[in-house]
């Protein structure tokens, strides 16, 4: 199966950092010191037309069997697409992934590499949920279609960031990095009602690594607003759908 990929893109507001006592400000007064962050976006799947089922029919814990029918021909032999499933048959076609809204808080702390130092280190924690959705459907000869569907409901990640804030200190240019995470939810539909299905570990946290860039600006020396650009991968690999009989001859 495919793995789970989100790209945020985050508008970020409402940064608290210490204030400086002085009336006029010097760079160590900006991006230096504790802050809360809220942060909204555009989460997008890294779609892939490519993305499929695989079956393991022998039992033996390797999904890489090929799901015969009566006649000994490929039961799939109509295809997969990275998407949801408009009929049972592979010529009505698929939607898309179904990208949508991405929230979180942060809680973190920058530092300048000493005085007014250009450079700044920082480590952050965040709250994070999406809205989006990641699909895969396989389309049998019966005819019939089976979709996978997987959201992110929740995530707790830990990011550090290096950045570069030239000039007064208003501005930060930064990259960023770190390990999250994840509650995964999985679905599964299909159009097939002769079979029974059972899923198997349909709710399930997993660990995956984020990377982005971004710039931030300090409004004020409380207040910043930014623009930020995540990549989000997850290693999904336990979820599985057994299939029985049921009605099926």
């Amino acid at each position: 199966m495919h793995k789970f990929t989100a790209v945020s893109l985050a508008l970020a507001g409402a940064a608290f950092a210490t204030p400086a006592m002085a009336q006029d400000t010097t760079p160590s007064d900006y991006f230096n010191g504790f802050y809360i962050q809220g942060a909204a976006g555009l989460d997008q799947i890294d779609g892939d037309d490519n993305n499929r089922l695989v079956f393991d029919t022998n039992g033996d814990g390797a999904f890489d069997n090929a799901v015969t029918t009566t006649t000994g021909g490929n039961a799939f032999s109509p295809g997969f697409c990275g998407g949801n499933a408009i009929g049972p048959r592979a010529a009505q076609g698929c939607t898309n992934d179904e990208n949508d809204v991405g929230y979180a808080v942060r809680l973190g702390a920058d530092s300048r590499l000493g005085g007014d130092s250009p450079f700044v280190v920082g480590f952050l924690v965040e709250g994070a949920r999406s809205e989006s959705r990641d699909l895969t459907t396989g389309f049998s000869t019966t005819p019939a279609s089976y979709t996978v569907a997987r959201k992110l409901e929740n995530a707790v990640s830990a990011r550090g960031r290096l950045g570069y804030s030239p000039g007064d200190g208003r501005g930060l240019f930064y990259v960023t990095g770190g390990a999250s995470y994840g509650e995964i939810e999985r679905e599964f539909t299909t159009s097939n009602t002769a079979n029974a299905f059972a899923q198997n570990d349909d709710s399930e946290w997993q660990w995956g690594w984020q990377a982005g860039v971004g710039a931030e600006l300090m409004l004020t020396r409380n207040v910043s607003i930014g623009l930020e650009y995540l990549f989000t991968r997850y290693e999904d690999d336990d979820y599985s759908v057994r299939v029985t009989r049921g009605s099926a001859p």
